[in-house]
């Protein structure tokens, strides 16, 4: 895991701006790991994905979602 981005507690939209403004932190080929327990964040975290081109790699836990940067 190249980032964990701690965002439980923080409603729609935030943990996607939070993601969106770190996913540039990590390389290309790099994994974040976005924790968020707001009941929209796998929807807006996939939506988003496929919005900018990266890769959802799912969800491997409650609350935990994973993608890898593809640019």
């Amino acid at each position: 895991m190249d980032l964990v981005l701690d965002c439980r507690g923080l409603k729609c939209p935030l943990p996607i701006i939070r993601l969106a403004q770190r996913i540039g932190d990590v390389p290309v080929g790099g994994v974040v790991r976005l924790l968020a327990d707001d009941p929209a964040a796998e929807n807006d975290v996939q939506a988003w994905c496929r919005m900018k081109s990266q890769e959802y790699l799912g969800s491997p836990e409650k609350d935990v979602f994973e993608v890898r940067r593809t640019g």
